[in-house]
């Protein structure tokens, strides 16, 4: 027995122990505190009572009103073991037996004892015996015994079960933080956030979760980005308001492919390149033969796939090695010979193999296992397939059966529940793909066989998660398809970098990287990892492998990643008025979350909750997204289970809706800092562009006469200036064959000394082009300054008026001025 691997076994253990000890024992139980509710975790002895199986875990009733860390029928058992006539005791905490005819049977008694979990009764045994006799000396001791070995089974169980809720706390908000940027993805934003959630809280079993973010009535044309007018600018006017509601999908994108294109596009920032990812697989492989040829014409810098029939997509992987384009496989293999330049991915014989090895240790005394795949003719899926039957070869297991549910998530369940109804005999089972294990584990849960037919997933989405700490799923056996993702990317970069062969010389012969795998459990063992140390050791591999990548120059590199899965409904959004009789206009309002009963009569008017009601939410759930006084948004959350919110999970459900808040107002921050700085980048070419204008128009270039020029200067004559005064001169010396330049300062607002000096230095230009400069036009104030200040101008030609200087230039080229009589 290892309590790690499989708490069913442990627990049902533990009751048939107590069972033992109690002369005369018939039936016993095993009931651990939820709540206000008690909820059956083992059972002993009651298969042949009721009309079916009771299933793990199972409903047990309520607490007892008056002692509420009691049973309702025996509240003194939260103060000590106590014994209670069977009826009652059934009657309350099992009432599919009290309503049997003839049952229970005269004079029965059922012996309750507290079984302390943390300080506190946090279980209770349940041992029916057939009369009313209280137990003696040398039986408590052992019941005692067994009570002690339960409540470190369950403390332990808590405490694994904790961590992994913290782990998967963190990772969370981690995930939603790393959203901050220049815009966000709302439609993103809420996939993560739901997904997040649902994986953290198995609980409340949240059937919808969704985001209302309040939009101005001024950005009615606000599209699905944050930055990009969804959440810019404050609500407006109370009856202008309205909301932009985006709805996560019922079932999203898996959360393994979700890893992959978050490992890919962290690649793409570390290593400064365009990552563009791409999924689908509603038409097979044509729809990934569709985004390879749609890389080649657009000439992308590198292709990563994970093929879902390498056979099929092998032309287009040898036309994109053909035209240049690296190709990686990840993921899925690819066949023998590919021109795909790598494989990096799992062992999947390897991964099969521990599988099966989990299962020898689930199942010593052997048994009947099914096995569900999406496809055999699938390379990943063929080789696990293989390597958990080389693991469980010569043991007294025996592989039963092999279904395919052909990537149909809702055609696995349906095979699943066929499977477990129609045999009986199966002792385990083996879910091959991520969606082949909640497949399973929801036939077990439904039919009753959860527990004690033994299931290993393959994976680590959010159904499996779940089921893992229900004791439905005793382990998992987990890829890291974030270093896929990432590594993918990474090799690629380095191809097109330093080229193919150069790239490939520093890989395995095999042209193959095993990114491995881990065996998780709840708990940890000897042979598997906790859930919690999963989650913590996933993350450090996610720092560990980032290798940051120097800009470069040339053309941009965009890398094209194709993965398998698709939404069954894409994340959608929707635009309505925020009205006061709403939850999300209450919670609005008050600037506070709000939990209610959508059965109770306050707010029987309110729209959104009457939806809900109709569409099976019994619990609904509102939570601001505050940013300083102000409300962003509402996290709206629904579900079918009277009461499914706890302070605690409020707790989180606000925590997360806090960094989601700081997510979108970074955003909206961000968003209006890149708008200002365009603003004033094109103010500043604007004033560039004028001052250019004012510049050619304050230093004009005429000509006069042949071989003479004039050039007026109006303003300050500066350095800055001076280099365009001087540019534009010689220019125009050289294309109109100028000897005399008149340079007229009229217009200058003052000739001090700096002044001088650069008419100086333009006078010895022109005059290493042949050219002389005349200064004209000297203003009496400018000329008794520059004597005051001792400036001279050298051998520069001077004339008091253009006219005097118009009549030297003419004498230098040999020409006179006439003047005529009127």
């Amino acid at each position: 027995m290892n309590t790690g691997l499989d708490v069913f076994s442990t627990l049902h253990h533990l009751v048939q122990r107590a069972m033992s000890s109690l002369p005369g024992a018939q039936r016993g139980s095993l009931l651990v505190r939820a709540g206000r509710r008690l909820v059956y975790r083992a059972a002993v002895g009651l298969d042949g009572v009721l009309p079916g199986r009771l299933h793990m875990p199972s409903d047990g009733g309520l607490l007892g009103a008056s002692a509420p860390f009691g049973p309702a029928a025996a509240p003194e058992a939260a103060r000590g073991p106590c014994l209670v006539p069977a009826a009652a005791w059934y009657r309350a905490h099992l009432p599919e037996v009290a309503e049997r005819p003839g049952w229970p049977p005269a004079g029965a008694h059922v012996l309750v004892v507290p079984v302390p979990v943390f300080g506190a009764p946090g279980a209770y045994l349940a041992l029916e015996q057939p009369d009313a006799t209280p137990l003696s000396g040398p039986y408590r001791a052992l019941l005692e015994s067994v009570v002690e070995s339960a409540g470190a089974a369950l403390e332990r169980r808590g405490l694994f079960e904790e961590k992994a809720q913290v782990a998967q706390e963190l990772r969370l908000l981690e995930e939603v933080l790393s959203a901050v940027a220049e815009s966000v993805d709302l439609l993103e934003l809420i996939e993560t956030l739901a997904d997040g959630i649902r994986s953290v809280q198995t609980g409340p079993r949240w059937s919808t979760i969704d985001l209302a973010i309040l939009e101005d009535a001024g950005n009615a044309g606000s599209g699905s980005r944050a930055g990009e007018g969804a959440v810019d600018g404050a609500p407006g006017p109370h009856d202008r308001r309205t909301i932009h509601l985006y709805r996560a999908p019922r079932r999203p994108m898996t959360a393994y492919w979700n890893n992959v294109r978050d490992g890919a596009l962290a690649a793409g920032r570390d290593l400064r390149v365009g990552v563009e990812f791409r999924s689908g697989m509603a038409s097979g492989p044509a729809a990934q033969e569709a985004f390879l040829e749609e890389g080649i014409r657009r000439r992308v810098s590198g292709i990563a796939i994970a093929p879902i029939d390498p056979v099929a997509l092998e032309p287009s992987i040898r036309r994109a090695a053909e035209a240049g384009i690296p190709v990686v496989a990840i993921d899925s293999p690819p066949i023998d010979g590919s021109a795909c330049s790598l494989y990096i991915g799992t062992d999947n014989r390897a991964a099969g193999r521990i599988a099966g090895e989990a299962m020898l240790r689930l199942l010593p005394q052997g048994g009947d296992v099914a096995i569900q795949a999406p496809s055999a003719a699938v390379a990943n899926a063929r080789d696990r397939i293989e390597g958990f039957r080389e693991a469980i070869a010569g043991s007294a297991i025996r592989a039963d059966s092999l279904s395919e549910n052909l990537f149909d998530g809702d055609r696995a369940t349906e095979l699943a529940f066929e499977m477990v109804r129609s045999k009986p005999q199966l002792t385990g089972a083996f879910g091959v793909c991520s969606e082949n294990g909640p497949g399973l584990g929801q036939a077990l849960m439904a039919l009753g066989r959860s527990g004690d037919m033994k299931l290993i997933a393959f994976d680590l989405i959010t159904a499996t998660v779940a089921m893992l700490q229900e004791g439905v799923i005793q382990a998992a056996v987990v890829q890291r398809e974030y270093d896929m993702g990432y590594r993918g990317v990474q090799a690629l970069h380095d191809m097109v970098r330093r080229g193919v062969a150069a790239a490939l010389a520093d890989l395995p012969a095999s042209r193959s990287i095993d990114t491995g795998v881990d065996l998780v459990t709840v708990e940890r063992t000897p042979f598997s990892i906790a859930l919690s140390d999963h989650l913590a050791m996933s993350s450090a591999r996610r720092i560990a492998n980032r290798k940051l990548g120097a800009a470069t120059g040339g053309r941009a590199l965009e890398f094209l990643v194709i993965g398998m899965a698709e939404r069954d409904c894409p994340v959608n959004d929707e635009r309505a008025p925020v009205a006061d009789d709403s939850l999300v206009g209450r919670v609005v309002s008050a600037c506070s979350s709000l939990v209610i009963d959508t059965a109770s009569s306050e707010y029987q008017r309110f729209g959104d909750v009457a939806e809900a009601r109709w569409n099976g939410a019994r619990t609904m759930v509102g939570v601001p997204l505050l940013s300083r006084d102000a409300v962003l948004g509402v996290l709206v959350l629904s579900s079918p289970q009277p009461d499914a919110c706890s302070p605690t999970d409020l707790a989180l459900i606000e925590r997360v809706a806090a960094v989601a808040a700081v997510v979108l107002e970074n955003a909206r921050l961000l968003s209006r800092i890149k708008e200002r700085t365009w603003e004033l980048e094109s103010l500043s070419r604007r004033q560039e562009a004028l001052l250019d204008t004012i510049a050619r128009m304050s230093s004009p270039v005429v000509p006069i006469a042949p071989g003479v020029l004039v050039m007026p200067i109006i303003g300050t004559l500066d350095a800055q200036r001076s280099g365009r005064f001087l540019e534009a001169m010689l220019q125009e010396i050289s294309d109109h064959q100028a000897r005399v330049v008149l340079i007229d300062v009229t217009g200058m607002a003052v000739v001090d000394a700096s002044a001088a000096s650069h008419l100086a230095q333009a006078a010895r230009a022109a005059g290493m082009l042949g050219s002389e400069v005349v200064l004209v036009g000297i203003a009496p104030e400018a000329a008794r300054l520059m004597v005051e200040q001792g400036i001279e101008l050298d051998c520069i030609v001077t004339r008091s008026t253009l006219e005097l200087g118009f009549s030297y230039a003419l004498g230098k080229m040999g020409g006179r001025v006439v003047y005529r009589r009127g």
